[in-house]
């Protein structure tokens, strides 16, 4: 019978040798998880509010929380007195910057050795509050970021979850930012548009916006001409043009190209139109072989800075002519993407698509709810040790460890199965601080079917 349908019970998940990724092991200590806690009533889930990984520090998950009490911050919510004070989009976004300085501080970094940023807001509103509060934290440079709109996050008074990725003074390769003449970037989030350190580059997340400061809007020839039905199809335009005037120009400007893009995030606001995208998309990158590994993420509608936007694409390149290794890794498996590698090797990191519980023909046996027994199983735990078989695959074709995960975002189109989905990750990865960002996401994911997708990197030594 066809995968994509209903199976007829999900069976129990079977509890698989987590003995690979056991973190007693020696590979194991080739990352350090930075200020590890426990979130959640009776300390649920184990939390790494970073990772220390050789020369990278990461902050992923960045919430204003109360770590002691639970849920965010008394003192952000102001629950009695909101409207007294300072605004409480600003509280929280200070409450975050004060975090991670502390996860920086841990790790022997600093505010100032941020490569990349990524912001999930579930409110518009709060956006310009935290660009205030991010100038003035990282004055003069502002790393690059992606800022994109979803519908819910991991606590329901929080509007606010921020990733950082930062340099360890182990790193001692300058930290350069690049303005590619005739590149335009927004005219008030205030960042660098890229960053090239060593033979890594880091650029920010781009629309098909035009004018300095993106101040004109979707470009017109991104756009059907106004009138018209069918002269072009707008994400196809819109992807063309962001890979051409944005993405491809801010890799030149720093030293490296398309063919040296290792990983990209898509953020589209209607899943369905994926195909259409994915056909400019295998243009640019005609070679399947040499094709970077690619997450595609739904959001909100809006949910870019531009309200009419349809995608958002950030990427990570190496320079041209770098020393540093890559390679496309093929973990035996078809990610339920035609032509979509699982991951690409880059220096010391491994950067994963987006991992699925699914194949060519759709979401694998026990992920999907058997509408006559709703009760029995679980097809998140299903989906989530579907994902950890694909991610142990990865890493031992990489010849690294899951011990050594290094940053973890779910996107999920239910957050109340959370706590099913973080259970299955630590029966799979017992004792492991996860470095975890839980956000929702409206459906479809790019397999319908599947409600869990993993952003995965993993420290490659």
């Amino acid at each position: 019978m066809p995968r994509n349908r209903a199976v007829p019970a999900h069976p129990p998940v079977p509890p698989r040798d987590a003995s690979a990724v056991r973190p007693g092991s020696t590979a194991a200590t080739a990352t350090q998880p930075l200020l590890p806690c426990t979130l959640g009533p009776g300390g649920g889930l184990r939390f790494a509010r970073g990772i220390r990984a050789g020369r990278w520090v990461f902050a992923t998950g960045q919430l204003a929380v109360d770590f002691e009490h639970g849920g965010i911050a008394a003192d952000v919510l102001r629950s009695r007195s909101p409207l007294s004070g300072r605004p409480g989009h600003l509280r929280e976004s200070a409450r975050v910057f004060d975090h991670l300085e502390q996860v920086l501080a841990a790790g022997g970094s600093s505010l100032a050795r941020i490569v990349r940023s990524d912001q999930y807001f579930t409110n518009w509103a709060a956006v310009s509050h935290y660009h205030t509060e991010r100038v003035r934290r990282f004055r003069p440079l502002v790393p690059p970021t992606t800022s994109v709109l979803v519908p819910g996050l991991l606590y329901p008074d929080a509007s606010l979850d921020a990733q950082f990725i930062a340099l360890a003074p182990a790193f001692d390769a300058p930290i350069e930012a690049v303005y590619p003449p005739g590149l335009h970037v927004p005219s008030t989030s205030g960042f660098a548009p890229v960053v090239r350190a060593g033979d890594h580059v880091f650029i920010a997340g781009f629309m098909a916006a035009h004018q300095p400061g993106d101040l004109g809007g979707i470009a017109p020839e991104a756009k059907v001409p106004d009138g018209h039905l069918w002269k072009g199809t707008r994400i196809k335009l819109e992807a063309d043009y962001a890979m051409k005037h944005k993405i491809a120009v801010a890799l030149e400007g720093a030293g490296s190209s398309i063919a040296s893009m290792v990983k990209a995030q898509v953020y589209l606001r209607d899943m369905h139109d994926l195909p259409a995208f994915n056909e400019v998309w295998e243009r640019w990158f005609p070679d399947a072989r040499r094709r970077p590994a690619v997450s595609y993420i739904p959001t909100s509608t809006p949910g870019f800075a531009i309200e009419d936007a349809r995608l958002e694409i950030n990427a990570i390149g190496l320079v041209d002519g770098a020393t540093t290794r890559r390679r496309n890794i093929d973990g035996g498996f078809h990610t339920g993407i035609d032509g979509q590698p699982g991951a690409v090797l880059a220096g010391d990191l491994l950067l994963c698509s987006a991992l699925l519980a699914a194949d060519a023909d759709g979401p694998l046996p026990g992920c999907l709810p058997d509408p006559a027994q709703p009760c029995f199983g679980s097809a998140t735990e299903a989906q989530v040790d579907h994902i950890v078989d694909r991610a142990l695959a990865l890493c031992a074709a990489a010849g690294t460890t899951l011990s050594n995960m290094a940053r973890l975002q779910l996107f999920m189109t239910d957050l109340g199965e959370l706590d099913a989905a973080w259970r299955a990750f630590q029966r799979r990865l017992p004792g492991l601080h996860l470095p975890l960002s839980a956000v929702q996401v409206p459906g479809p994911l790019p397999v319908p079917g599947c409600t869990v997708m993993a952003d995965l990197w993993v420290y490659a030594p």
